[in-house]
C-alpha cells in the first residue's frame, strides 16, 4: 500500500525562482530563506518520496478569471511550466503518475468533492519554485531530473468565492485518506505551497501579520483544525488577500492526517514583501 511519509509547507513567491537563477542563495536577504530548506534536503536524501502531491494555487497560467475551478486534480503524464511574465525561467517538465492522479479524483468525488479533472494541465511558480527549492539542481538547464513524479491539486485562492479553510482540510483529509488506500508500494510527500501573510496591492500592500504566521504554523502540530474556525474574510482580514494562500498548508497538512510531529521550520520576513516559512512535518506513529 502507499504510505504518506511527510508534509512540506513552503512559500512559492515568483522572487524566489528569481533568486534561485541568479545565485543570491548566500546573499544576506536570502540566505535565512534557503538555510531553512538545508534539514528538508537532509530529510529527504534519506526518505527518498517517489511521489509528490502537491496543493497550489494556479495564478493565471492555467485557469483565468472567466474559467476558475474552486479545486483541479491534474492526470496528466507530464506537467510543463511556461513563461509567466515574471522573468521565471521555465524549468523541465514534470513527470505525473496519471494511475495515482485517478485514484484520488475517483475517490474524493466518491467522497462528495466536485473535482475538475484535467487530463493536460500547465503549472507556474506556485509548483515549480518549491520543487526547486526541495531538490535544487534538478530540472533546470538539461541537469538531474525531477526525483518525484507529482499530481497537481489546485486550490482557488485568487478570486471569490473563495473555498473556506474547513473544506479545504475536508479536501486535504479526503486526498490522504485516497492516498492511505492507493494498493501500490509508494512513498508519497504531500506538499502544501503558499501563503504566508503577505498583500501585494491596495491600502494594506506590504502587510505582514507575524503573530498570526506564528500561530498559524505552531497549530499545525498542536491542533491542525485550528485555523478552521475563521472564515475567509476574516482569514484575509489577518493574512492579506494574498495571504489566505495558506488554507493550502491546511489541505496539505489535514492529507497528513491524524498527529504529527515537527522535523524542522523556518520563518523569515521579508522576501518580496512577503512572510515565507518552511515546515517538515512527519507523521507521528
Amino acid at each position: 500500500m502507499a504510505r504518506l511519509i511527510g508534509c512540506v509547507t513552503t512559500s512559492h513567491v515568483p522572487a524566489i525562482g528569481r533568486a534561485i537563477d541568479k545565485g543570491l542563495q548566500e546573499e544576506p536577504y536570502w540566505k535565512p530563506f534557503f538555510d531553512g530548506f538545508k534539514p528538508v534536503h537532509r530529510w529527504l536524501d534519506r526518505a527518498r518520496p517517489d511521489v509528490a502531491v502537491v496543493f497550489y494555487n494556479d495564478h493565471g497560467l492555467n485557469f483565468f478569471l472567466d474559467k476558475l475551478p474552486t479545486f483541479a486534480i491534474g492526470a496528466a503524464s507530464q506537467y510543463v511550466s511556461a513563461d509567466e511574465g515574471w522573468n521565471i525561467p521555465t524549468v523541465a517538465p514534470f513527470t505525473g503518475d496519471p494511475d495515482l492522479s485517478w485514484h484520488i479524483i475517483n475517490s474524493v468525488v466518491a467522497a462528495d468533492f466536485d473535482i475538475t479533472t484535467c487530463q493536460e494541465m500547465v503549472v507556474d511558480h506556485a509548483v515549480c519554485n518549491p520543487m526547486a527549492l526541495l531538490w535544487p539542481g534538478c530540472g533546470a538547464d538539461g541537469e538531474r531530473p525531477w526525483p518525484v513524479r507529482i499530481v497537481p491539486v489546485e486550490i482557488n485562492t485568487v478570486q471569490f468565492p473563495l473555498p473556506s479553510a474547513a473544506r479545504c482540510y475536508q479536501l486535504g483529509e479526503a486526498v490522504g485518506r485516497a492516498i492511505a488506500c492507493y494498493p501500490r508500494d509508494l512513498r508519497v510527500l504531500v506538499m502544501g505551497t503558499g501563503g504566508l501573510s503577505h498583500q501585494l496591492d491596495g491600502e494594506r500592500a506590504g502587510f505582514i501579520n507575524k503573530e498570526f504566521d506564528r500561530e498559524f504554523m505552531a497549530s499545525l502540530t498542536a491542533d491542525p483544525a485550528w485555523a478552521t474556525k475563521y472564515s475567509t474574510v476574516e482569514l484575509v482580514e489577518k493574512t492579506g488577500s494574498q495571504g489566505v494562500e495558506l488554507i493550502i498548508w491546511l489541505a496539505a497538512r489535514a492529507a497528513l492526517g491524524g498527529g504529527a510531529r515537527e522535523v524542522t521550520a523556518s520563518y523569515h520576513i521579508p522576501i518580496s514583501n512577503t512572510a515565507a516559512g518552511i515546515m517538515l512535518l512527519e507523521p507521528a506513529s
